[in-house]
């Protein structure tokens, strides 16, 4: 969605996603997320009447619906669709970014869930359903590739949980090699489960 074409809620929503990926939910402040989304700061109320708690689970799940449309076009972009591919593009999305940009920004949905989880709040329900939200798309691209059924909701969620570990440790060592350590050794691993057996 080009950023002319946003409203002042949805910029508010997009803005506080990138804050929290940068500073984190504490960190991130309304008045922050108006100003960052160049929008009135009167507004806050109109369209977040839930206060931050709202707009925090909206960027989450934001960010988990932007998470798994993106499988669709990390797939469209592949050569040759193996799970090992997919994942490596997942994986190049953040290398990417941290190439051009340094290592500020991490993923909004662990953010919240290392701010939040504990606190027994919506937005601990909000980063379980950005997951899952994120988990289908790829589990259902990875059967497309020819991984049972039954196996790939497990390997979405190993692959989700290895991306996002590599990426907490490539901002703490502010280095990629993480992200290309995971790639190197999960993509055996991915490709097999897709290779029929006898």
């Amino acid at each position: 969605m080009a950023e002319a074409r946003r409203g002042p809620r949805e910029r508010m929503v997009f803005s506080a996603a990138q804050l929290i990926r940068r500073d984190g939910v504490t960190a991130t402040g309304m008045r922050e997320v108006a100003a960052h989304a160049g929008a009135p700061r009167g507004s806050l109320q109109h369209y977040f009447p839930g206060g931050k708690e709202q707009l925090v689970n909206e960027a989450v799940d934001w960010a988990g619906r932007y998470a798994g449309k993106r499988i669709a076009r990390f797939l469209a972009g592949l050569d040759e669709p193996r799970p090992s591919s997919l994942f490596a593009a997942m994986v190049a999305q953040w290398t990417d970014e941290y190439a051009a940009d340094g290592f500020a920004a991490g993923c909004p949905v662990a953010a919240a869930t290392v701010d939040c989880a504990s606190a027994g709040t919506s937005t601990r329900e909000a980063v379980a359903a950005a997951f899952a939200t994120w988990r289908g798309p790829l589990a259902e691209a990875l059967t497309g590739m020819g991984v049972p059924l039954a196996r790939a909701e497990s390997l979405a969620t190993l692959m989700i949980s290895t991306l996002e570990g590599a990426i907490i440790l490539a901002r703490a060592e502010q280095d990629v090699r993480p992200l290309e350590t995971v790639v190197r050794e999960l993509g055996p691993l991915l490709d097999a489960a897709a290779t029929p057996t006898g």
